[in-house]
């Protein structure tokens, strides 16, 4: 492991975790920022923006989601399944059914692959394994997890994630994390918002993508990312997964 890469996910010293375990107590989710060191945040944030092979996950109603790798979308066949599936998406999400299409790199079964042994986002989810994230999960949300998995996501324009609860309570899942690497400046009309909503279907609290900012939110519960407009100038990047007790 490399110098850069030992404070590739070193948390933030000075946070005081009481506040955010008391907003999290009252309504199941917060959102924490400059959760990790600035020298970590830009670390990772350049690992993502540079050093990442974007592939696209798409999803249609209750049908498996799909996956396609960077090396997939390059190729003619590759791209015209994953036009077929982001047009099926698009049809479900029109009819007020579930649908996605981000970009993303499945860290989990990269590794199990053995695409890039070592490398930085197998260093990640170690790092996201490690008591010192993982104890800073438990004192916020009150909760005994175990374990987390990973992914590497990023909403360019034309992508979303429509609204539904992650419901496999039985896989354990507990708690979905968000660990926002956003621009700085990101504007709140390029989209990309993690929203919250009541059985009416009105939101009730939404998070602006921010830099070096960590959701936190108790699952099952209704929520959505915001549709990101094909005038938005970057795309939102994050590292998101499920925070589990088994």
């Amino acid at each position: 492991m490399t110098e850069a890469l030992k404070t590739l996910f070193e948390i933030n010293p000075a946070l005081d975790l009481a506040p955010y375990a008391a907003r999290f107590a009252a309504t199941g989710r917060v959102q924490l920022r400059n959760v990790l060191t600035e020298q970590s945040a830009r670390e990772l944030m350049t690992v993502l923006a540079r050093g990442t092979p974007w592939g696209m996950a798409v999803g249609a109603g209750t049908a498996k989601p799909e996956s396609f790798s960077a090396a997939q979308t390059r190729t003619p066949q590759g791209s015209q399944a994953l036009q077929h599936a982001a047009r099926n998406a698009e049809q479900h999400s029109a009819r007020g059914e579930y649908g996605f299409r981000f970009a993303h790199y499945p860290i989990i079964e990269a590794m199990q692959q053995g695409l890039d042994p070592g490398g930085p986002h197998e260093i990640l989810l170690e790092h996201l394994n490690t008591p010192d994230f993982l104890d800073l999960a438990r004192a916020v949300t009150g909760i005994e997890l175990v374990k987390a998995d990973a992914q590497a996501t990023l909403f360019a324009p034309n992508n979303y994630l429509g609204l539904h609860i992650d419901s496999h309570v039985a896989e354990g899942w507990e708690v979905a994390y968000v660990l926002n690497l956003a621009r700085d400046d990101w504007h709140p009309d390029w989209g990309g918002h993690l929203l919250f909503l009541d059985e009416e279907g009105d939101v009730v609290e939404g998070f602006r993508p921010r830099f070096n900012a960590l959701n936190l939110f108790r699952v099952p519960t209704p929520h959505l990312v915001s549709y990101v407009p094909p005038f938005a100038p970057i795309g939102r990047m994050a590292v998101t997964g499920w925070l589990r007790s088994k």
